[in-house]
């Protein structure tokens, strides 16, 4: 699988310029806090319902959107916003009444959804969740939408922290990010991106740093020419060429 990256933002704290995120790509260190900036282009009624990780996800969206619609947009989180529906479990613990609005913005494509809306574009729209392979099945299902014969695809990767209770479930460094990439097929001039799995994990080094999708967007910024991975079924092998 081969593809170019047309144009990438990002977001988290203390990172709001595509040159400071260039030099972080150098000296990578582990973004903390949710001071994010302002998520203007969005219409107030929508914005107001956003979530701190939706404002992750949603700045570099709108910051890398192509120029047209009807563009496919994935958006891919290994667990998505965890906040709400631990608040409902415990209102439901409580006995309390759920919220249907809240219920609504707990699913794992509203952030997607709320995007779309805002947008008033009706391209195809998928929210992803595979768990360590979750970057990897993105650019899978992104290029398999440029072979079909989509001419740009908007790549949307995000995470937030686990609330407390599910701390024990995590098996990274954890932080407040988002970025988005505008995947196209490779064209001449510009640097092209390849990504091969293995039949089985195979051992590969991992930065104890960051996690896993923070460290492939630090890849691509680097210039770095490979990039390992030890995903849950498969073993990643991401290779810069040019």
């Amino acid at each position: 699988m081969e593809f170019g990256i047309r144009a990438w933002a990002a977001c988290a704290a203390q990172l709001d310029t595509q040159q400071a995120w260039l030099a972080w790509s150098r000296a990578p260190w582990l973004p903390a806090g949710d001071e994010l900036p302002a998520l203007s282009p969005m219409a107030p009624m929508l914005r107001r319902r956003v979530s701190a990780l939706g404002r992750a996800a949603l700045h570099p969206a709108y910051a890398c959107q192509p120029g047209v619609d009807g563009i496919p947009v994935i958006f891919a989180s290994r667990h998505g916003d965890t906040l709400r529906p631990l608040q409902m479990l415990g209102n439901l613990a409580d006995g309390e009444a759920l919220s249907p609005t809240a219920f609504g913005l707990s699913v794992h494509n509203a952030i997607g959804a709320l995007y779309s809306i805002d947008r008033g574009d009706a391209a195809n729209l998928q929210a992803l969740a595979a768990g360590r392979d979750t970057v990897e099945a993105a650019v899978v299902e992104a290029c398999g939408l440029l072979a079909d014969g989509a001419p740009e695809v908007l790549l949307v990767q995000y995470e937030a922290p686990l609330p407390a209770p599910y701390a024990v479930f995590a098996d990274e460094p954890e932080c407040l990010f988002g970025w988005a990439w505008r995947v196209a097929r490779p064209r001449a001039g510009d640097a092209v991106f390849s990504l091969e799995a293995t039949d089985a994990p195979v051992p590969a080094p991992r930065n104890p740093l960051l996690p896993h999708g923070l460290d492939v967007l630090r890849f691509a910024l680097a210039g770095d020419a490979e990039l390992r991975h030890a995903g849950e079924r498969a073993g990643w092998r991401w290779q810069r060429h040019g």
